[in-house]
Parts: C-alpha cells; structure tokens; sequence
C-alpha cells in the first residue's frame, strides 16, 4: 500500500492514498515546502503506518490528520523562499541600518576626539 500523486496544479496536487482509498488535496498556500519541489520530487511518497506520507527527498513527513485539518496546526516552518536575505556588503560585513548610522553619526570622529584630548593635556 502506498501513495500516488495524481495531478499537479499551480495552486497545489493530489496525492491518493491507497490505505484510506481517497485522494488529498495539499494547497501550496498550507504546504509550502512543496511549492519550489520537482513532480518527481512530489511523486517519491513513502506511507507509515497508514496515514502519515514522508517525502524523504524534500524532508517533509505529515500526518493525513494535518492534512485534513491544517487550521488544527497553525505552525508552519520556513521556507527558503519566505526567508528575507540579509543585506551585506561586498566584504561579507552586514550593512549599517539607518539606526545605526544616524546613531554612529552623533559621536565625534576618532581625529577630532584625538585633537580634544591632545589638547586637554597640554
């Protein structure tokens, strides 16, 4: 017994589970970490236990439970694609954010700190 995935669409596919002899539809909007996968990337499914479908390839295993009902299970894991890159500069350094340089500009720079306390000791 096992699973097959029966059609892709842009919006999410169709896997039918043979155990349970009825198909499930998974919308790319609650299983995101199928969004970016290859049809056969979606197609290698192995089934334990009856109801829980693993896509070792992708790194994904869900229960038909949280398939059925994925408002009972409100945490969904990042995705490459939902994660924000981290601006850096072309050393690797992160960028300054208008914070911080609006901040590091309120201070003195280093050469006319240098000359006031120069001056102070003589």
């Amino acid at each position: 017994m096992g699973a097959e995935v029966m059609h892709v669409s842009s919006h999410g596919f169709w896997v039918f589970l043979d155990a349970q002899n009825r198909e499930l539809f998974l919308p790319f909007r609650e299983f995101p970490w199928f969004a970016d996968a290859s049809i056969r990337e979606l197609s290698v499914i192995e089934v334990e236990r009856g109801h829980i479908l693993r896509w070792s390839e992708l790194d994904v295993d869900l229960d038909v439970d949280r398939i059925d009902h994925p408002e009972r299970y409100p945490l969904v894991a990042r995705t490459e694609r939902s994660r924000k890159p981290r601006r850096t500069s072309s050393k690797g350094k992160r960028r300054a954010t208008a914070k911080s340089r609006s901040s590091s500009s309120k201070q003195k720079p280093p050469s006319s700190r240098r000359r006031s306390a120069q001056g102070s000791h003589r």
